[in-house]
């Protein structure tokens, strides 16, 4: 029974922010008997401002008055127990009398479901007793350092939807997703938030209740049956996770029981007016403990693999406000978090979305650092976008900014982002940005995306980007798919789909992502031209690619490169092939070295170079090529 639970060790660890399974203790729990059978339902609350608990519920008829949960501790702890075998999907909800004589209608902040909006009602939900089939992951996952990371970034709702325009549900998604994502070789995928947001407009990062799985795409069951496949395919799961602030609803966490029992005391701290949402006060030992039992509640019950934690500079800094001062508060729960989650699993992925110059963010937390896996580079996508977005002719009086991001790069573990932040809110989808006429915003695409998986990093794509849509992304209906039935979306797409293949084939682009060995410039300065080379490693330095980017329309043959000590390249792959809609300046026979030296290599070649195209060499060849 819950209430054997509440002891002093656990309102110690609870109070101090080191409780980690809060969600054992408190919402609503289904009583169960030796033949498995409910017999009964306990409630139990945290309002230490409360006065008076109500319980009103579809079996009282939502009266108050019927049914009360009594307090059994001086610190605030709310509690019921009713006997019966009706509860499991009954909706409920707390009354809470505060002792200014408040009165509010709250959602049971650890409820594990809920009515669907416009309701604001909990429902009863068997959290327990999903048979997972994902055992052979879970124990053969590795760390993902010096192994290829390619995320797809999605948004449940607006991927796929019914003829009628419907949600599909978790389970209904899963056969069409985990085909997806095998054919084009992701690794992981990130689903923005699913936990409970009263507005789809917030795209889930204005939530409500973190633990209640949104209805809107089935029961949690649901959603843990697709993670279940994803997983049996090899692809893991990221959640992504706001635990910053809070929507401002009347039935969430905001001022909870009439105090601001998770959120900031003072106004300045607390009212975040750009979003129109609360900051929660990440000092407060009760917070700490409600969001660290929730991570560790999707590690457990859903078995994800990684979390990436929203607007971390909004936690980092007082109102993501360098000149206030480092939140000491946010700091500290950052560190913890990491803590806690790498001693239950030390593969876990924590990546950070920070926008600040906060030094130390991968660093381990017991090393001083904040202790993410990983922190998106928003210096390298703003330069990256800028510049692509610039007219050809103009790119040369900016060749530094795809350049500058390798001279901090080892700061870091980064991962590339080109996430949905990129392509809403007017700003234009990644064809959109591009400069020119329409086959040259297109073959700038395919650089683009070239010049994103070549780079030393990893990598994380939004949805719907694979196809080079126009339109901005909208999240009011599914993802453009018709397009593919014009022949210029259509060679996008087989495009981005053979060079994430090529990526997650070749070690070179992802083995020695973080060490200095990994990678080389060949030439970095050749900005009259537009022309970058670069060299990208494996383990074995044998095993290595030359990557040539030329950001122009003119073409180059017989252009000389230096090279490594190999002596064949091989193309592997050619943004400008006809088969992407390219021009076909390709290079298709194996090119031998010469003894020639080039930007001080002893080694070199003589290739075409693409307009507005990226080419990736292996070394070495393929004698049935050879033959052809």
């Amino acid at each position: 029974m819950i209430r054997d639970k509440i002891n002093p060790d656990f309102l110690y660890y609870f109070d101090q922010g080191k409780c980690l399974n809060a969600y054992d203790v408190f919402g609503a729990h289904l009583v169960k008997n030796e033949k498995n059978e409910v017999v009964g339902c306990e409630f139990c609350l945290f309002a230490p401002n409360a006065r008076k608990v109500d319980l009103i519920a579809e079996w009282n008829d939502f009266q108050i008055g019927r049914q009360e949960l009594y307090c059994i501790d001086a610190k605030g702890i709310w509690y019921a127990y009713l006997e019966g075998n009706y509860f499991e999907w009954q909706r409920y909800l707390y009354v809470i009398t505060t002792h200014q004589g408040e009165i509010l209608y709250k959602s049971d902040p650890f409820g594990f479901y809920t009515e669907i909006r416009p309701s604001r009602d909990s429902k009863i939900y068997d959290i327990e007793g999903y048979e997972w089939h994902d055992q052979d992951w879970m124990v053969t996952k590795k760390k993902t350092y010096d192994q290829p990371v390619l995320i797809y970034e999605m948004h449940m709702g607006s991927w796929r939807r019914k003829p009628d325009g419907s949600f599909n549900k978790f389970n209904e998604i899963a056969p069409m997703l985990v085909h997806y994502l095998k054919d084009f070789g992701y690794t992981h995928v990130e689903i923005m938030p699913i936990y409970e947001h009263p507005l789809d407009m917030s795209w889930g990062y204005q939530g409500t209740g973190y633990y209640a799985i949104t209805p809107r795409y089935g029961v949690p069951k649901d959603l843990m049956y697709l993670i279940d496949q994803l997983h049996q395919n090899g692809i893991g799961v990221i959640f992504d996770w706001v635990p910053g602030h809070i929507c401002k609803d009347y039935n969430g966490l905001y001022r909870f029981d009439g105090s601001f029992l998770y959120d900031y005391e003072k106004e300045e701290d607390r009212e975040n007016r750009e979003w129109g949402t609360a900051n929660l006060d990440l000092g407060k030992g009760v917070t700490r403990s409600y969001l660290y039992s929730n991570a560790l509640f999707f590690m457990k019950y859903f078995h994800i693999d990684g979390i990436r934690i929203d607007a971390v500079s909004n936690i980092i800094y007082y109102m993501a406000n360098p000149e206030r001062g480092t939140n000491q508060g946010g700091h500290d729960f950052l560190r913890g978090l990491s803590y806690n989650l790498f001693a239950k699993d030390d593969r876990f992925l924590l990546m950070a979305e920070d926008s600040s110059a906060y030094a130390n963010v991968t660093k381990p937390a017991d090393m001083g650092g904040l202790g993410f896996n990983y922190k998106w580079c928003m210096g390298w996508m703003n330069d990256t976008l800028k510049y692509f977005k610039r007219d050809p002719i103009y790119r040369k009086y900016h060749h530094y900014e795809l350049t500058f991001c390798m001279s901090y790069f080892y700061s870091e573990y980064y991962c590339l982002p080109l996430s949905h932040d990129e392509v809403v809110h007017m700003k234009g989808s990644l064809l959109n940005k591009m400069p020119g006429d329409q086959w040259q915003q297109f073959a700038n695409f395919r650089t683009l995306i070239g010049f994103q998986m070549t780079h030393p990093g990893k990598k994380l794509l939004f949805m719907g980007q694979e196809f080079a849509p126009y339109d901005e992304w909208h999240y009011e209906s599914e993802l453009p798919w018709s397009i593919l039935q014009f022949p210029l979306h259509d060679s996008a797409f087989r495009f981005v789909k053979e060079f994430t293949t090529m990526y997650k084939n070749e070690p070179a682009l992802w083995e020695l992502d973080f060490d200095p060995a990994g990678f080389e410039w060949i030439d970095a300065d050749n900005a009259d031209q537009s022309i970058y080379i670069w060299v990208r490693k494996a383990r074995d330095p044998k095993d290595h690619v030359i990557v040539v980017m030329n950001c122009t329309p003119n073409t180059y043959d017989n252009y000389r490169i230096g090279t490594l000590n190999a002596d064949y390249y091989t193309e592997i792959i050619n943004s400008d092939k006809d088969i992407y809609n390219g021009s076909n300046r390709i290079n298709p026979l194996p090119l031998r070295t010469e003894e020639y030296t080039q930007y001080g290599r002893q080694k070199s070649i003589l290739m075409t170079i693409p307009p507005l195209g990226i080419t990736v060499l292996k070394a070495g060849y393929d004698e049935d090529k050879i033959k052809k």
